[in-house]
């Protein structure tokens, strides 16, 4: 960690305090949870009893959470051993990790790559073996974007399914809403699964928190695979990605077939619109300045210039939008249970590329699109790591049905075959 600086609060006492009664229930001959003696990592952004609540912020450095937020309490009450909190950007908000509070995370495969962002620190801390699951959170890409970038696998759940909830904070308006949920990084698929179990423990305290049952009927093995390559331009080497995890799942009996999914651009522009209105309301352009952080400073300009400021009715007519989009997505899905994308239009961005030019902005925007645009539609999307080309990371993206991450969690086993460990062939 001295040298990636992916775990910025490191909870050494409680950690040693837990791991020291779960040796004695062992010793008595108690029982113990799933989680029992496994290093576990929770981001920076979630409350968690004793410890600070920063999200990356100088202003937030004393915030000090009275409670524990519930995947916190989901991983205690399984025995897992929280060793430490990690790295997030200002306010994250970005696809890169750094601030002024915590300072500077690096990618464990390269450094010269960003670890992504906002659970940066996440994604270097499972990538690195610091820990075997961690929490991430995601709006925009903020937990699949670090697995790609780190070379492990990242899952975005459906909305409702993990509960979440900071009392150290006002409830979120309609985007948070609608589009923050919290989900596992793992190195493997088979913890990613037993991450998402762990964490949609049952807490009332999220009003969208919905009960998954554990046996679901069987879907058909139909894949459809999108590029929508109308929409946005892709590398060679993500183009050849995906086709490969095609043929892998082909070979396994699965049936792909090459369609065009509804407009993905549509709704990443629904999710930048929604989200900048969403920090506006809540008082993010005196935040910002206050943190006065240079990286936050820079991209919260360079993103209300994407958007608008929301009317009533310009805030009625997205969200009725949004339900038509929703439903064409829902249709597909019926007919093809897993849609096989890729997870950014290109390989992981340099270090800082965001705060470069307004055109590497720009591009890094467009890259985005389907880290942007899904989290509007409320579905799961599993990120799965591939082999590497030229040293640089791969991987492709899973979206299922509402609720059924078990479809593409079995889809992604198929994918993580034959690979050897992701992530731990690492320089510093």
């Amino acid at each position: 960690n001295s040298s990636l600086n992916a775990i910025v609060d490191l909870c050494r006492d409680d950690a040693l305090r837990q791991a020291n009664d779960i040796d004695q229930r062992i010793a008595n001959g108690e029982k113990v949870g799933p989680l029992s003696g496994v290093p576990v990592t929770v981001k920076v952004n979630i409350d968690q009893t004793g410890y600070a609540t920063t999200n990356g912020l100088k202003i937030q450095a004393g915030k000090i959470a009275t409670e524990d937020s519930p995947i916190v309490r989901s991983i205690k009450a399984n025995d897992g051993i929280i060793v430490g909190r990690t790295n997030t950007p200002a306010f994250s908000l970005r696809w890169f990790t750094r601030n002024q509070l915590h300072g500077n995370t690096l990618n464990p495969i390269n450094p010269s790559l960003t670890p992504g962002g906002s659970s940066g620190g996440a994604a270097s801390a499972v990538s690195s073996g610091m820990c075997a699951l961690a929490h991430g959170t995601d709006i925009a890409g903020s937990i699949r974007y670090p697995a790609y970038a780190c070379g492990i696998h990242g899952l975005r759940p459906s909305l409702g399914r993990i509960p979440v909830y900071n009392s150290s904070a006002p409830d979120r308006f309609v985007a948070g809403q609608l589009m923050a949920v919290s989900g596992p990084l793992a190195r493997t698929i088979d913890d990613i699964e037993l991450g998402l179990d762990i964490m949609s423990s049952r807490d009332v305290r999220d009003p969208w928190w919905f009960p998954t049952p554990s046996q679901q009927p069987p879907l058909s093995h139909k894949v459809a695979l999108c590029m929508n390559t109308e929409e946005w331009a892709v590398t060679p080497t993500v183009k050849e990605t995906v086709h490969r995890a095609a043929e892998a799942l082909s070979d396994a009996g699965w049936q792909v077939e090459e369609k065009t999914c509804p407009s993905i651009r549509c709704a990443a522009d629904m999710n930048l619109a929604l989200w900048m209105a969403e920090m506006e309301a809540a008082g993010g352009r005196k935040l910002v300045s206050q943190e006065n952080d240079p990286d936050a400073n820079l991209i919260f300009e360079r993103l209300l210039k994407k958007t608008h400021p929301l009317t009533a009715s310009d805030l009625l007519q997205i969200i009725q939008a949004r339900a038509g989009l929703v439903r064409e997505w829902q249709l597909l899905l019926n007919d093809y249970p897993v849609i096989l994308c890729p997870v950014s239009g290109c390989e992981p961005f340099n270090a800082q590329k965001d705060v470069g030019s307004e055109k590497d902005f720009d591009s890094i925007i467009e890259a985005q699109l389907f880290q942007i645009g899904l989290p509007v539609l409320g579905l799961p999307a599993l990120a799965v790591a591939r082999e590497k080309v030229n040293q640089l990371p791969t991987g492709v993206q899973l979206v299922g049905q509402r609720f059924r991450e078990d479809h593409i969690i079995k889809a992604g086993k198929v994918l993580e075959l034959g690979l050897k460990s992701p992530g731990f062939e690492y320089t510093t």
